[in-house]
Formats: structure tokens, sequence, C-alpha cells
């Protein structure tokens, strides 16, 4: 069992993405991978990304990790309570991105080992181009355990 997220997990969860997103002719992105601590373990930003994409990213990523759930479900409880999502989304200085892209990575036995944040795309292709990376890279995501 590893409790931590390696570079190279980072790497393989990054170019799954990327070659996914590709396939799926997306637009250009970017895709942040944090370890549990909300540090960055990698990132890239395609050539043509726009420039709010990493900040986006990382706000996926550490909202994900920040409120212990994947950023679909968290913008499920938003729109559900507005005013209390607003609110953590000022506190926090604007960490909480309310889109789907944001999944938390687990290591096989359930323990959060980081999270990936993807922005360029809709949330369910970036979602899903998150998901990829995290399975190609051996690791189980959002409340899988």
């Amino acid at each position: 069992m590893t409790l931590t997220l390696t570079l190279a997990q980072a790497r393989t969860i990054i170019d799954t993405a990327l070659a996914q997103l590709r396939g799926d002719n997306a637009p250009a992105l970017a895709v942040v991978v944090l370890d549990a601590g909300a540090h960055p373990v990698a990132f890239a930003r395609e050539d043509g990304a726009s420039l709010f994409r990493f900040d986006i990213a990382r706000a996926k990523a550490t909202g994900a990790l920040g409120m212990g759930a994947d950023t679909r479900v968290i913008a499920g409880r938003a729109a559900n309570n507005p005013a209390f999502f607003q609110s953590v989304v000022a506190v926090t200085g604007g960490q909480l991105a309310l889109s789907p892209g944001g999944v938390l990575i687990r290591e096989l036995e359930g323990a959060v080992i980081g999270a990936v944040g993807i922005s360029g795309d809709t949330g369910d292709c970036d979602e899903a181009c998150a998901i990829a990376g995290i399975l190609a890279a051996g690791l189980t995501h959002g409340d899988a355990k």
C-alpha cells in the first residue's frame, strides 16, 4: 500500500488524460495533479490553452481535496445551497470550482492520496479524462474504495 502519489503516477495521469482529450478533439487544456496536501506534483498546459485554465484546474483539484468529494458531487450540493458554496469559494480565495473535472485520487485500499483537476472542455469531458488517467496509473478515484 502506498500513501504517496509519485511523480511517475502523476505523469501517467496527465499523459493519459491528454491523449484521451486529443482523441476526443477537445480544445487546449490544463491538467494538474496534487498530492493529499494540495501540493502540485505535476502540471501540463497545452499550447493555446487560455489564461485561466491552470487556475481553474487547480481550483477543481483543490476543491475536491478540501471538500472531500469530486467536484461533480460538490456542484450538485451547491445547486441546493448556493449561498453556502459561494461563501466557501470566497473564504478559500477561489480554491473551489463548482464544475466536474476535479477528481479525488485514491490508492487501491481507499485512502485519498491526491486529486486531479482538468479544465478546457465540458466538465463531463474533463472528468472522464481525469478518471482515465487515474485508472491508467493503477489507482482508483472518487468514492470508490
